[in-house]
């Protein structure tokens, strides 16, 4: 088998960051993974919504060049424009106005650089009614519709975890700052990347409006991601849970033949009417075995299953660990290696 090296396509590549919360120092911290060189620039004292997260020594700080500043001083914001200069890039994530009245505003900086690329991190977008007020993952969410898909008929939206619009906005912004250097490169001038999480996760989330246009989601009809028995988490003996999404028929099929189910008719498997009584036979034929036994009999398989992982087991999984996905953090926990990745 030919070896293969690990490529860092961005070595080269100078960003200046405007430190901020969540999804900007998650772009940041991608762009490094993938070999640019991050200027950080923080304010002198600890954000205080960083210190009630636990987040003091943040690990998205990894790899960047640290630099405080206080860019209320003539001296400092001086030092942050000569960086800004130099820079192929920038990440910031205030709101709006904010960065133009410490006098950091894209123009200011591209007439000091004219090929400089502007990233712009925020929930809701530069322009637009709600550009202004304050919001965080949750809201940003639930404004594209995407969260109310999360629901099932007469339950409220499921709460999902803060990577689920911050982590997008991280990688859109990402992606647009390197579309950007590309286009700069190419044509000599620089751009503003308006990249609102709003805007991203209505981007991301267009297989599930695609699904809800047609009814498969979110309308009157039973849905295959809700109500089938064959795409959802099922508890097991000894307090643990598995998950299945055999939608396509030949996956099914194999489903049903290793629970030895063999009075069911896997040609029936979109006819809803049978839905509800057999969800509830996979309901107690998993509370039969522990997730570990489920695990014995489909891992590795095509049945399209995985268990429910806490973050320590998602660490020590096999496949985890031999790509590197997780690695134990420093008091606990995991951090995630880079992706995507770039071989040579």
């Amino acid at each position: 088998m030919m070896s293969m090296s690990i490529v860092l396509p961005l070595k080269g590549l100078k960003i200046v960051e405007f430190e901020g919360l969540g999804p900007g120092p998650l772009a940041g911290h991608m762009l490094a993974q993938a070999g640019a060189e991050v200027t950080l620039i923080a304010r002198p004292t600890a954000n205080a919504v960083s210190a009630q997260l636990g987040a003091g020594s943040t690990p998205l700080r990894n790899g960047k060049q640290l630099v405080l500043l206080d860019l209320k001083a003539p001296a400092d914001l001086a030092r942050a424009l000569d960086l800004v200069a130099t820079a192929d890039a920038l990440i910031e994530g205030n709101r709006p106005g904010v960065m133009e009245r410490l006098g950091l505003g894209p123009e200011l900086c591209r007439a000091r650089n004219p090929k400089l690329v502007y990233g712009r991190m925020t929930g809701w977008g530069q322009t637009g009614p709600l550009s202004h007020a304050a919001g965080h993952d949750l809201n940003y969410v639930a404004l594209t519709g995407l969260l109310s898909l999360s629901a099932r008929p007469g339950e409220r939206p499921i709460i999902p975890p803060t990577v689920a619009g911050d982590g997008v906005g991280a990688l859109g912004l990402a992606y647009g700052i390197v579309c950007g250097v590309l286009q700069a490169r190419l044509s000599g001038q620089g751009s503003v990347v308006d990249a609102a999480i709003t805007d991203l996760t209505a981007m991301v989330g267009g297989l599930a409006y695609w699904v809800h246009g047609s009814g498969g989601l979110g309308g009157t009809r039973p849905s295959a991601f809700h109500d089938s028995p064959f795409y959802d988490v099922y508890a097991c003996a000894g307090g643990g849970f598995i998950t299945l999404g055999a939608l396509e028929p030949q996956f099914y099929a194999l489903l049903l033949q290793k629970l030895e189910l063999t009075d069911v008719d896997p040609r029936g498997q979109y006819d809803s009417a049978l839905w509800p009584a057999l969800k509830a036979r996979f309901a107690a034929l998993f509370l039969t075995r522990t997730r570990d036994a489920w695990c014995a009999l489909f891992e590795g398989s095509d049945v399209c299953f995985a268990p429910v992982l806490s973050i320590a087991e998602a660490a020590a999984h096999p496949h985890n660990r031999a790509r590197a996905t997780l690695a134990p953090a420093p008091g606990g926990g995991a951090l995630p290696g880079p992706a995507p990745r770039f071989m040579a």
